[in-house]
């Protein structure tokens, strides 16, 4: 049906009001998809060419009516697959296995006095820096380098700092660097002095015992030490201890710790053991000008194999009221005689 007005202009205007279904007089746009549906076909189809009442997905009549399609293929064999990026769109891809090598290689070090030295010594192995805000004044020179080199530094609260650090001991401030390779025998003794102490340090781990040996071998002139693992001397807790004597002192590897006490003597120098029980009092002892000083654990002390290679063999009197001295503290004892001595 249908009903006519006037506007304001005179004009009649056609409404159309819509019917039951079929009998809608405006045609279908197939362009816009507007307008009265079209006429089912015959055999009771809908337009989706499927059996009426059989609903058929929206998605399905676009795609295939659209030029626009988007085809998936499968990658080919000459084309290499994209890296995964875990889901993360616009990031770079970085191996996991290089990110492990780059986190053996690197340690934390802390300690106003340790990061100094270091600062001092060797600025250039800083991969990144965390600070508290009181101690950027006495890193001032520090900062600069940090910021010209483009090497990350942050100021940040004592929480953080502790987070970075992995301890509330470090002191305001806490530097993200590469580890020292240990130098070998061969080199070491190369390049060695007249006048010479090292260290060999059998199975000694505690950090704290390193640090202390460190700070005594820097004080009194023992520039090497003979270890197992190099990486022993490069922990965050042993460089705080050793108060920036970590800095003047290296550790030498070998195949094995006999094997670098063989090299030394065949160099030269005395091997000197320690001993609680029994040796030369080290009040009547006369020490070499080169010599390799051999140290154990407290509880075992040295193995058989490593006490068998001494060409002397030292004690420290004492009352007896203990059975041996701490590790660190000995080493301080033997390490001033033989500066006394020869120096």
């Amino acid at each position: 049906m249908s009903d006519e007005f006037k506007g304001k202009s005179g004009k009649v205007k056609v409404m159309f009001v819509r019917g039951e279904e079929g009998n809608d007089k405006r045609g279908h746009n197939p362009r816009t998809g507007k307008g009265g549906r079209p006429a089912p076909s015959a055999g009771g189809e809908r337009r989706g060419g499927g059996p009426r009442g059989e609903r058929k997905p929206r998605g399905d009549d676009r795609s295939s009516a659209s030029p626009w399609k988007t085809v998936s293929r499968a990658p080919s064999d000459d084309r290499p697959a994209a890296p995964d990026h875990g889901g993360i769109s616009g990031k770079s891809y970085v191996d996991p296995e290089q990110i492990r090598r780059q986190r053996q290689e690197e340690t934390r070090v802390y300690g106003e006095n340790a990061c100094q030295a270091l600062w001092a010594s060797r600025p250039e192995c800083i991969v990144r820096a965390w600070f508290i805000q009181s101690v950027t004044p006495r890193f001032r020179e520090a900062l600069k380098y940090l910021a010209a080199n483009r090497k990350a530094y942050h100021v940040v609260d004592d929480a953080e700092l502790t987070k970075a650090s992995g301890t509330e001991h470090h002191g305001g401030v806490c530097f993200l660097i590469k580890k020292r390779n240990g130098t070998l025998v061969h080199e070491w003794i190369a390049t060695a002095n007249e006048t010479d102490c090292v260290l060999a340090l059998e199975d000694i781990g505690n950090p704290h015992n390193l640090g202390g040996i460190m700070r005594s071998c820097a004080h009194f002139g023992a520039k090497g030490v003979l270890v197992n693992d190099a990486s022993l001397l490069e922990s965050g807790a042993a460089v705080r201890t050793a108060e920036g004597g970590a800095e003047h002192v290296k550790a030498i590897t070998a195949d094995s710790f006999v094997d670098g006490l063989n090299a030394f003597r065949k160099a030269g120098y005395t091997i000197v053991t320690t001993s609680s029980h029994q040796g030369v009092p080290l009040a009547r002892a006369e020490l070499p000008k080169k010599m390799v000083l051999v140290l154990g654990q407290e509880s075992d002390g040295l193995s058989d194999s490593a006490f068998q290679q001494g060409d002397l063999s030292l004690s420290i009197e004492g009352t007896g009221c203990v059975e041996s001295l701490n590790v660190s503290v000995a080493t301080g004892i033997l390490l001033a005689e033989w500066w006394r001595q020869n120096h």
